[in-house]
């Protein structure tokens, strides 16, 4: 993960969510709990790896809680914790934001 340059409080956020996976896996898990196979699903152009990556990140931020189950075949869940919950109205308004400015371009 990229290290922030100041102690500002936005720019530590915008280095734990930049990119292009992290937003779109909270966005998909803010439906509820979900399969590693799921988020997959859910997005198709990452790589296992990356997923991993990924939900590791998230998950050591204390946004997302992996909860593995004993078994054959074994299964991992993943949801958002309290803290992650925090972020979807942030990420909603961002995509009402992009919604309306798309809107208003296309009027213009």
């Amino acid at each position: 993960m990229k290290t922030a340059v100041s102690e500002c409080p936005i720019e530590e956020a915008m280095v734990l969510l930049s990119g292009r996976w992290p937003t779109l896996l909270l966005y998909y898990l803010q439906d509820g709990t979900k399969r590693f196979s799921e988020l997959q699903r859910d997005n198709p152009g990452i790589s296992h790896r990356m997923l991993t990556l990924e939900l590791r990140k998230l998950e050591k931020a204390g946004i997302v809680r992996r909860t593995a189950f004993d078994g054959y075949p074994s299964r991992v869940d993943y949801a958002l914790t309290p803290v992650g919950l925090k972020l979807i109205p942030l990420i909603d308004a961002l995509g009402d934001w992009w919604s309306d400015t798309q809107a208003q371009r296309v009027a213009t």
